[in-house]
């Protein structure tokens, strides 16, 4: 990329059965659940992915002193390797703890017995960017055009139409 401009943001929640069984349930402290989860092998679903909510998810483990990647990990922890609808159906048929965009638990219809658990710690912030793709190693880029929709969504008029956007009549970004 050759620029990187900030866009927008949400943050990250971390989804829950109602039953709560690591008890973690009106927690501001994503570290302090996480370390409940597993020291009680709650069922936790992972993207598994390499998206940018898994790699987020494996960062807020380290943050929390555990090694997920390797003797962290235990039956409990399961990586689907699948996306964020799957990683959620996959958390409502298992009655497992999960971590989402607020967005796209906003947008998910498919809830079962799932709440949100966890939110509003500072370590939840979720900021979108964009980067125009440098022409100089990719000539086939279509460097106008990506300049031209980087210019629009930073502006006023594009930053208005993202902060408009709801679901449910709640702000996504």
């Amino acid at each position: 990329g050759v620029k990187r401009f900030p866009v927008m943001y949400n943050d990250f929640v971390l989804i829950g059965p109602k039953s709560d069984p690591a008890g973690i349930k009106g927690s501001k402290d994503i570290a302090a659940a996480l370390k409940a989860i597993k020291g009680k092998s709650a069922p936790f679903i992972s993207r598994g992915d390499k998206s940018g909510t898994h790699s987020a998810e494996l960062n807020l483990w380290k943050v929390a002193g555990i090694d997920i990647a390797g003797a962290g990990k235990g039956p409990w922890y399961k990586e689907i390797g699948q996306g964020m609808g799957a990683a959620l159906n996959t958390a409502s048929a298992a009655n497992a703890y999960v971590l989402t965009d607020r967005g796209t638990w906003l947008s998910f219809k498919n809830r079962g017995d799932l709440d949100i658990v966890v939110e509003g710690d500072n370590k939840l912030f979720n900021q979108y960017g964009v980067m125009l793709v440098n022409p100089a190693k990719h000539p086939h880029v279509k460097k106008a055009e990506g300049q031209a929709f980087i210019d629009w969504l930073v502006s006023p008029e594009g930053q208005k139409a993202i902060a408009a956007y709801k679901v449910g009549g709640e702000q996504l970004f």
